[in-house]
C-alpha cells in the first residue's frame, strides 16, 4: 500500500491558522497564557503557532518555550535516547499552559511532558494542542483540546509530519511500516 497524504501545502497552513483562531477564542491576548513545545517535533509546531499568533494579535509578547522530556519518559532505559535542550525563559506558575506536540498516539510522550513541565512550576491550567490525533491508540487517558486533524490508524502505520523549517515542505503522510 502506498503512503497516503493527509495534509499538504495550503491545507497545512489553513489547519495551523484554524488552531490559532481557536487559541485566540480561549486565551485572548495571551497575557496569562504560554506555549510549550515538546522536543523535538512539537517545538516546530509551537514556534509556527507562536509566529501566526504574533501576526494575528500584532503582538510580540507571546511566550513560547521548548521542553525536553527525555529523562521523564517511561522507556528511557529501554532504548538509546538523545537528550534535546529545554529552553523556558518565562514563569509558568499560575499561567495557562498550552502544551504542544505534533502527533498524539499512545499519550506517553504527553504524560512525560506533564511531569517535566512541573519542574518549572505549577500552572493554573494545562491544555494540549496536537497537529495529528491518532485516536483509538491510547495507553494513558490523555486527550487534546485543540486538534489539527484526527485519523484512525492501526499500530502498523506511522504518521510522518514534515516541516518547511527542517524538511523543506509542509506535509503529513500516513505510511505503512
Amino acid at each position: 500500500m502506498k503512503p497516503r497524504i493527509l495534509l499538504q501545502d495550503n491545507q497545512f497552513e489553513i489547519t495551523i491558522l484554524r488552531l490559532c483562531h481557536q487559541l485566540i477564542e480561549v486565551h485572548g491576548d495571551f497575557k496569562n497564557s504560554v506555549i510549550i513545545g515538546l522536543q523535538p517535533r512539537g517545538v516546530l509546531l509551537a514556534k509556527r503557532i507562536q509566529k501566526v499568533l504574533q501576526q494575528l494579535l500584532k503582538s510580540k509578547n507571546i511566550s513560547c518555550g521548548e521542553l525536553d522530556i527525555t529523562f521523564f519518559r517511561d522507556d528511557f532505559r529501554k532504548k538509546e535516547l538523545i537528550p534535546n535542550k529545554t529552553s523556558i525563559d518565562f514563569i509558568i506558575e499560575d499561567k495557562n499552559v498550552i502544551l504542544v506536540d505534533d502527533v498524539l498516539f499512545t499519550g506517553r510522550t504527553i504524560r512525560a511532558g506533564l511531569d517535566a513541565m512541573l519542574a518549572f512550576g505549577r500552572p493554573n491550567d494545562v491544555e494540549l494542542l496536537v497537529l495529528v490525533d491518532r485516536r483509538f491508540s491510547r495507553h494513558v487517558p490523555i486527550q487534546a483540546k485543540y486538534i489539527g486533524i484526527t485519523i484512525d490508524s492501526i499500530e502498523e502505520q506511522n504518521v510522518k509530519v514534515e516541516w518547511k523549517e527542517s524538511d523543506g515542505k509542509d506535509k503529513i503522510t500516513l505510511i505503512n511500516k
